[in-house]
Formats: structure tokens, C-alpha cells, sequence
């Protein structure tokens, strides 16, 4: 595997200004590798230190800290203790008269407007919507979904309901009807809440006909709570339908609700490789820790700092953004636009404007950014910067250079962070007190057990194996959402008591890893984890689609683009423009971000003797590479039609 330079190199001061190395010192500890395997051997004292560090308040203390009765994959953490989200997130700084004042939220919407509120009016406007939240039934337990743009009350909304004790469950805002509905009846949802348009890229976008749609085929939904974000009209369906307005009647103090640590406060649907999305079920004591410690241990986020995660709500990395800067007292930062919207320098200007400290975005935002030219970048000062953070997909080294060189002048660290949805955070990631190279990270993060394993579950160096953990963490998903089963064999089917990412990582002799791509199915577009499953059902949907295959294959920008492969039941069919009309269907189910643009008609697919299509030989047919072992395939002739039109699409490309 290639090896890469020092690139950004700490100094003595630099290391020890850190929260991490002051917590390492405080610890008895001022090497990282010897206090790293501290924090795994003991992973009790590790979680235990770390909410003292963080300052987290509990309602009333755990009993116990860890309690692994019921085996590795289903710890039950900080027994017996009560806390809230909302509380550490909002009301432990709004009731802090040093503090109160402080800007909680800058927004900026597509459209240039603006607005910011202090802790203490973001504690105002998150009670009022509490109250509302419960004169309309919401109670503990209840499941809520989000269907929202990046506006004030999204975040409103997730903390009211968690004060409340209900669960949020934050969606996509470009996922279509089918999309929301799939999720919100998977939940069994009691509520959504949505907008009836919102702006994106100087368009309106009409959101609420995409709600009706949805909610048409949820029958657990009582009430749709919409926000009149643009004013545009919208049909109404009473008594369903309630203004957000309507929330806003009754004002004064909220108590947050007694939850108890492994209570749920969020469940967050992801793609897998079947059709049927994961609900990744966390906790109050859970996510909101452990995106609290990644932010302020880890990327040193205090409550000084200003973090803004270029991201949507319904992505872990929203959720992330307002856990990990609100619990350290920080500022957070969301944008309603597009960061090349209506100039290609959208992004680095509100990193000016608010003066942002912890700049988050993906490889495929820097890709795009580049093709503008570094000029757009040199108009801004970007002096606020202290470290830019990325995660989503792996890195190439040309933008990873170009970032930290034009965006950072080479003084500002690059914070690799590399984890998931179900891990409510990083597993690996770039420390501050270690050097930092480009495309790799350097250290597993304090209490991840992280290890690389052969086929075998052995511990390998320097080659390509299965990242893997085999201690259990603070903000590990409490299983997925009625599907105990399906969790075990997503993570802990491959080796005894330990949790199987599904990433493919090198390790070397100096604890830097690198990513080399996903061990499963999963497309990973533009930093947005798309199981094929779900665009085959679109697929299959169509009246003269027979069958569906799709693979992601990679693309300069977008780090990955999918493909689709498709089967008709009508030989005489016009491919053109049946194409065409496939692409109009996906756009409409899935959105157009996610769709993919290019759509092969094929005799068959390659099918395993269980009817089970086998997507590697799809793809490393249609790519070229090696195929592997073939003998599972019912119809090995296949094959070549999809090697053919590889080729045919290399040679035009």
C-alpha cells in the first residue's frame, strides 16, 4: 500500500493546547498509544471520564456505568441513571447566566436571509414548541418524523421532542414520497413534521405535496405539524394538518421529561443492501455523548468555537452538528443552500461571515469545488479556521492536498473521520496530537477498539482486511428498530463477540489507517449511503421492468456514481425511450441526487442458484476487473453481455 508524508505536524504547544492531551494529562498520561489502550481495556473508566470531561448532568446518577448481561452486542449503558438530550444540548447553557446570551444558532437560508438565536431564545422557542407538541398528543416514547429542510425549526423541533420524551426520526429532504413513506411506516410514525416549501438554489421546492403523498400511505399518522417557511399555497388536509403557528400558543418553561438513560431520543433510518431501510435506534445517554466527545475531545470544539457540517438533518452528520457543538457550548452553524449557490464561493463566504471555527464537508464537495478554481477560495480570508473535518467517503490525495492547501494555507489540520450511522460517530480519525497525512487517519479513536482482520478474525498489518471493534462503546445503536436479528447478522455474524464494519482498512506499524472502500454493497454517493436495493425496487415497480441490478462504480466527483441494470418483460420495447422513462420514475421516487443517470437494458442478470443477483460480478464485469470465482452463478453467460457494454462505455467516456 503507498505510504504518505507528514504534512501537518503539531508543535509541543500546539499538542498541549488541546482538550484531548489536557484530559490524557489529567489522566496520568502523555502518550497517546499507551492511554488509547487505557481507554480499551477499561472502557468503564474511559466513558465514565469522559461525561466528567464533557460536563454531561444527569437528572439522577447510573448505578452502574456498564452492564453486559445480555452479551457484547447489546450493552446497556449507565444503568439506572435518568438524563435528557435537550437538557445537556440546550438547557444546562440557557440556565447558565455566563452563558445565556450566547449565540446558540447562526442560519442562513438559499436566499441570502439570516437569523441567530441566543441559548436562552433557543430555550424560549424549543419550550413553546414542547407545549404545542403535547397539546397535540405527543408523549414519551411516541415516534416522530422529520421531513425538513436545514432551518431553525428543524433543530426546534428535535430538541422540543426530546424534551417532551418523544423520538425524532430525521428524513432526507430530497428523499421523495415513496422514500419518507417507507421509513414513516417501518416507525409507525404518530406525527411528521415538514414545511410546505423551502429555497434551493433560487428555486422554490415544494415539499408538502411530497408530505401528502407520503402521509396517504401511513394510516399511524395523526397530525403533520407544517412550518410555512416560503408562504406558498398548499392544500390543507384537516384536522391532520396543523399550522406550526398552532404550536405556538402557550409560552413559559417546558421540564424536560424524566428519561432514562437508555431511553430512545432518535431513530435514523440508513440504506443496507436489502430494500428495507435500518432504523438505528439511539439513546439519550448514547448519541448525544458520543458525538459530543468526537467533537470537543477529539476535534477540540469548545465553547468558543463556532462548528458548521455542510449536511441535512435526515444524514447522522445533522444530527452530529447539533449534539457535538451544542453539548460543548458551542455555536452551530446550518445552511439552508448549496456551497456553490449563487457563486462558487457560497461556502468559504459563510465561513467568514459567522466566523466558523470547525468547517465539516465531504471529498466530493472539495472535487466540486475544484473544478471552480482555488480563486474563489483566496477571496476569503478563512483566519476563523482552526480544523476542517471530512467523512462521508474515502479521500484521493489530489483534492485532500488541494483542501488543506488553498482552504488552509497548510496551517490548518484536516480531521479525517471515518465511522457511521450506527456508531453515532468516528471509529478513526485525525488527532491533534499525532502528525497528519493526506487520505489516511491517524489513530483509532480513544475508547474504539478498533483492529483489521483476515478472513480468519486475525489481526493483520500493512494489508487489506475487515475494520472491526471488539469492545462495546458509548453510542453504539441500541440494535435496529424491531430487528434484533437482522442487527446481529449485519455486525456480529462474521466473529465471535466482535462488531464487522464492512469498510476495507489497511493499518501500518505506526497506527495509520486507510479506508480502501466498502466490503458490502452499499453505494456510497457523494458521501450518501444508498443501499441498491432500494433503486431496484423503484426499478422493478415499472411496469416493463422484469428485473433490476445496480452497482456503484466510481466517478471523478461524486466518489461513486450508481448504475443500473435492467431486465424488461417486453423484447420489442424501444430502449431509448425506455430509458428515459425509467429516469423520469427514479427521479420522481428517489429524487434526482440519488438516481442513477445511467441505465444498461439486459437479457439477464448474474443469479446465484438461491435467485440471489450477484452485484460483484455485475460490477467487476462492467468495470473489467477480475471476476473471481464464479461458480455460485445459475448463468455465467451473463456475464459477458455487462463486460461488453463496460467496454463500450469505457471507450466513450
Amino acid at each position: 500500500m503507498r505510504t504518505y508524508p507528514n504534512v501537518w505536524n503539531p508543535t509541543q504547544k500546539q499538542k498541549e493546547s488541546t482538550r484531548l492531551f489536557q484530559w490524557m494529562k489529567k489522566s496520568g498520561f502523555t502518550d497517546y498509544d499507551s492511554f488509547h489502550k487505557a481507554t480499551t481495556d477499561q472502557v468503564e473508566w474511559m466513558w465514565e471520564e469522559a461525561c466528567r470531561e464533557l460536563g454531561i448532568e444527569w437528572s439522577v446518577p447510573c448505578k452502574k456505568t456498564l452492564d453486559l448481561s445480555r452479551g457484547l452486542p447489546y450493552p446497556q449503558w449507565f444503568v439506572g441513571g435518568e438524563i435528557n438530550a435537550a437538557h445537556n444540548a440546550l438547557d444546562k447553557w440557557a440556565e447558565d447566566p455566563e452563558h445565556r446570551n450566547r449565540t446558540a444558532l447562526f442560519w442562513e437560508g438559499d436566499r441570502g436571509d439570516s437569523s441567530s438565536y441566543s441559548f436562552i431564545e433557543l430555550q424560549e422557542a424549543v419550550d413553546q414548541t414542547a407545549h404545542g407538541f403535547k397539546r397535540y398528543g405527543i408523549a414519551e416514547g411516541d415516534i416522530v418524523a422529520i421531513y425538513m429542510p436545514m432551518i431553525p425549526e428543524t433543530l426546534i423541533s428535535m430538541l422540543a421532542l426530546s424534551k417532551v420524551g418523544a423520538v425524532f426520526s430525521p428524513a432526507f429532504s430530497g428523499y421523495k414520497a415513496d422514500a419518507v413513506a417507507k421509513r414513516i411506516q417501518a416507525s409507525r410514525a404518530k406525527a411528521m413534521v415538514t414545511v410546505d416549501s423551502f429555497y434551493r438554489r433560487g428555486k422554490t421546492i415544494q415539499m408538502k405535496d411530497q408530505a401528502d403523498a407520503a402521509a396517504e400511505q401511513c394510516p399511524s399518522l395523526e397530525h403533520v405539524f407544517v412550518v410555512e417557511r416560503s408562504g406558498t399555497d398548499i392544500q390543507w388536509h384537516e384536522p391532520r394538518d396543523v399550522a406550526w403557528s398552532s404550536l405556538q400558543k402557550k409560552s413559559g418553561p417546558f421540564s424536560s421529561a424524566a428519561t432514562k438513560a437508555e431511553d430512545p431520543f432518535m431513530l435514523i433510518y440508513t440504506s443496507g443492501t436489502t430494500g428495507k431501510p435500518k432504523g438505528a435506534v439511539h439513546t439519550h445517554a448514547g448519541f448525544p455523548i458520543k458525538a459530543a466527545f468526537d467533537a470537543g475531545i477529539c476535534m477540540d470544539v469548545t465553547k468558543e468555537d463556532t462548528l458548521f457540517w455542510y449536511t441535512d438533518m435526515g444524514w447522522m452528520m445533522g444530527p452530529f452538528l447539533v449534539y457535538g457543538g451544542l453539548i460543548n457550548g458551542a455555536a452551530i452553524v446550518m445552511f439552508e443552500g448549496t456551497p456553490d449557490y449563487p457563486r462558487p464561493d457560497r461556502l468559504w463566504e459563510i465561513v467568514d461571515t459567522y466566523n466558523v471555527t470547525h468547517l465539516g464537508l465531504s471529498p466530493t464537495l472539495v472535487r466540486t469545488s475544484m473544478k471552480h478554481g482555488p480563486e474563489w477560495l483566496h477571496r476569503h480570508s478563512l483566519a476563523s479556521l482552526k480544523l476542517i473535518a471530512s467523512t462521508g467517503e474515502p479521500w484521493n490525495e489530489e483534492p485532500w492536498n488541494w483542501l488543506f492547501e488553498h482552504a488552509g494555507h497548510k496551517q490548518v489540520p484536516i480531521f479525517n473521520y471515518s465511522g457511521g450511522t450506527e456508531i453515532s460517530g468516528g471509529i478513526l480519525g485525525n488527532i491533534l496530537i499525532k502528525p497528519i497525512q493526506p487520505v489516511t487517519f491517524n489513530a483509532a479513536l480513544p475508547g474504539m477498539d478498533a483492529v483489521v482482520l483476515n478472513n480468519q478474525g486475525k489481526r493483520v498489518m500493512n494489508e487489506v482486511g475487515e475494520l472491526a471493534i471488539r469492545k462495546p462503546w458509548v453510542g453504539m445503536t441500541n440494535s435496529f428498530f424491531e430487528d434484533d436479528e437482522r442487527y446481529e447478522e449485519a455486525y456480529w455474524s462474521r466473529f465471535t463477540d466482535t462488531w464487522v464494519h464492512g469498510d476495507w482498512v489497511v493499518e501500518n506499524e505506526e497506527g495509520y489507517f486507510t479506508i480502501t472502500g466498502r466490503s458490502d454493497d452499499v453505494l456510497n454517493v457523494a458521501g450518501k449511503r444508498l443501499g441498491p436495493a432500494e433503486v431496484e425496487t423503484v426499478l422493478v415497480d415499472h411496469p416493463r421492468v422484469l428485473e433490476a441490478g445496480v452497482i456503484g462504480i466510481p466517478h471523478e466527483t461524486k466518489g461513486e456514481e450508481p448504475v443500473a441494470f435492467v431486465v424488461v418483460n417486453d423484447e420489442l420495447v424501444e430502449q431509448t425511450s425506455l430509458i428515459e422513462e425509467l429516469k423520469k420514475h427514479l427521479h420522481q421516487k428517489l429524487g434526482k441526487a440519488l438516481s442513477p443517470d445511467i441505465i444498461h437494458l439486459v437479457a439477464d442478470l448474474p443469479k446465484t442458484r438461491n435467485a440471489k443477483v450477484m452485484r460483484r460480478a455485475v460490477k467487476s464485469a462492467y468495470l473489467n476487473q477480475p471476476t473471481g470465482d464464479l461458480s455460485a452463478l445459475e448463468n455465467p453467460e451473463s456475464v459477458q453481455e455487462i463486460s461488453d457494454l463496460g467496454k463500450k462505455a469505457g471507450a466513450e467516456s
